[in-house]
């Protein structure tokens, strides 16, 4: 725990899972299957983690008002311990260092042995632990079983027959809790200490029972043989689910690493590249008359600038006008004398001026057919009146 707090809202719908979904989310710390959401208990000075699938509103509903209850969102290594090293739950009589030399394939087979069958199975625990008498301080010691339907223990003076075992609680209604410093406030032999309540009860009731252990090593295997009873395969389908969560995670965290590092990394040198085959060769200095370096030439001038390109909020320019059929005369109409020809003869270049008839199409009156005749100047003003008379015929 580094003492910092976050604010969640949770739905009384939501599963410690998706709570602890959106820890790992405001935490960024990385999604191992150790992480838990556990509350405390001031007054009781218990601990109790919450199951991932609990709905995490409902045990939180049964606080008291003026509680100084937490939650605290922290790794326990012994949450789901028993399906990393199942030897260690049901093989439990035997050598210790023995055990933790198995295979991983002793151990699958373990765990499809116990929570694979069409029931659980039970690590068969049994052995002496301390019993709180009800309403003392005093303890004593009692010869305790774990079935699938509860917590035993035999009577003193009683065998360890069936017959006599008397039944301490039923795990339907009840959770398991840690203790602290139970050694100061109620004089138990050690502090590995654990109770059995009712969620409900929240502070010292004669129906929490009190147990003690003789180390740490037997007090995990008791708390969590109650849980495997209480919630039976749930509990492995829970870890299933953590595993999943942390290989996702864990492939996704390296993705993103892998992509950052490529990003970071500077692109080689044209030297290296050019070691891969990767970089065109660069050319080769030419030497010009008197082994004088010729370089390449400057790049064009840019003075001169190409048009800009149309503006596209611009208008297209409108369509030319068709081409006119009728022809137009090109020559005006002239009555003069053969004076009045020569600028005609000049246009016409190569033709003489003679009688020849000589097409022409105005747009205006002009008329169609005009005579030139070439005359001296004693005539002249009888061809100007011989024009004038075929001008009218024309027209």
């Amino acid at each position: 725990m580094d003492g910092s707090s976050k604010t969640l809202m949770v739905d009384e719908r939501q599963t410690v899972r998706e709570v602890m979904d959106q820890l790992f989310e405001k935490t960024h710390c990385d999604c191992n299957v150790d992480w838990c959401v556990c509350e405390t208990n001031p007054d009781l000075q218990t601990e109790r983690g919450f199951e991932d699938h609990e709905n995490l509103v409902e045990p939180l509903s049964t606080w008291t008002r003026d509680t100084e209850n937490k939650v605290f969102f922290l790794e326990k290594k012994d949450k789901y311990e028993v399906f990393r090293n199942p030897q260690l739950f049901y093989m439990w009589k035997k050598d210790k260092k023995s055990l933790m030399d198995m295979k991983e394939k002793d151990k699958e087979q373990l765990l499809e042995e116990n929570f694979c069958g069409a029931s659980i199975i039970v690590p068969d625990l049994e052995g002496i632990l301390y019993m709180k008498e009800d309403g003392k301080k005093s303890w004593k010691q009692r010869y305790f079983l774990l079935r699938a339907s509860g917590l035993y223990y035999s009577p003193k003076g009683k065998t360890k027959a069936s017959r006599d075992l008397v039944c301490l609680v039923q795990f339907d209604n009840v959770n398991v809790y840690y203790c602290k410093e139970y050694r100061n406030k109620y004089k138990a032999p050690t502090d590995h200490c654990f109770i059995l309540k009712h969620p409900q009860i929240q502070k010292e009731s004669q129906y929490i029972k009190y147990l003690c252990c003789d180390d740490e090593l037997t007090m995990t295997l008791w708390v969590t043989g109650i849980r495997i009873a209480k919630y039976g395969k749930q509990l492995y389908e829970n870890y299933k689910a953590a595993v999943r969560k942390a290989a996702g995670t864990g492939s996704w965290a390296n993705r993103t690493i892998q992509a950052s590092s490529s990003a970071s990394t500077p692109s080689p040198t044209p030297k290296a590249k050019a070691a891969n085959g990767h970089a065109p060769q660069l050319p080769k200095d030419t030497k010009g008359p008197g082994n004088q370096t010729s370089f390449p030439p400057p790049p064009p001038s840019m003075e001169t600038l190409p048009p800009p390109p149309p503006d596209p909020m611009l208008p297209p320019p409108p369509p030319a006008p068709p081409a006119s059929t009728t022809k137009v005369n090109k020559f005006p109409a002239t009555t003069s004398s053969c004076t009045g020809c020569q600028p005609i003869r000049r246009l016409l270049q190569k033709n003489a001026c003679s009688s020849t008839k000589e097409n022409y199409t105005s747009t205006n009156s002009a008329p169609r057919w005009r005579t030139h005749v070439r005359t001296d100047d004693s005539n002249a003003e009888k061809a100007q009146s011989t024009m004038i008379l075929k001008t009218d015929r024309a027209n």
